[in-house]
């Protein structure tokens, strides 16, 4: 079983594993997603290598203590975040992903986070590599696409990025 400190070694595979099939990497995109959108920083972590290097907008780091902390801070700041990932290409152990994600600062703004992500996964299944670039545009609370509970997985039945046109 795999450790839930965050610089443990890894013990057991993550499938699905790579090589990709459009079915396994777009199980992957999914299990991402739900993970992200639980918010709990050091299970997230643990989809990740001990050492996995990071590029989140401007920020630049390594390993699971600092993907705990990044996320820990993220999360802090960003109330009522709702994630939606959808697959954009694939390769033997590369995904890209292309989201968007819903929340509000502490003065109450809304905004819509649109973004892309680079992945690169070990044999295990683990993500060693993560670069995401990312655009913040201020959205009315009218304006909100994404409804479901949260924290909390994102309901089968709500559409995907590419049914609410985005």
């Amino acid at each position: 079983m795999t450790s839930t400190t965050p610089n443990a070694p890894l013990s057991t595979p993550r499938p699905p594993l790579p090589p990709f099939t459009h079915a396994t990497a777009t199980q992957k995109v999914r299990a991402a997603e739900d993970g992200w959108n639980h918010r709990n920083p050091e299970k997230v972590a643990l989809a990740y290598t001990p050492d996995s290097v990071w590029r989140n907008r401007s920020e630049f780091f390594q390993g699971r203590v600092q993907i705990v902390e990044f996320l820990t801070r993220k999360w802090a700041r960003e109330h009522e975040y709702r994630l939606i990932k959808e697959l954009w290409a694939y390769t033997d152990n590369r995904i890209a992903v292309r989201f968007a994600y819903e929340w509000h600062d502490a003065s109450g703004q809304w905004y819509r986070s649109y973004g892309n992500e680079n992945w690169e996964f070990d044999a295990d299944g683990y993500m060693q590599r993560r670069i995401a670039s990312i655009n913040d545009l201020s959205i009315n609370e009218a304006d909100r696409l994404f409804h479901w509970a949260a924290p909390g997985t994102r309901p089968l039945d709500h559409p995907s990025l590419s049914d609410l046109g985005l």
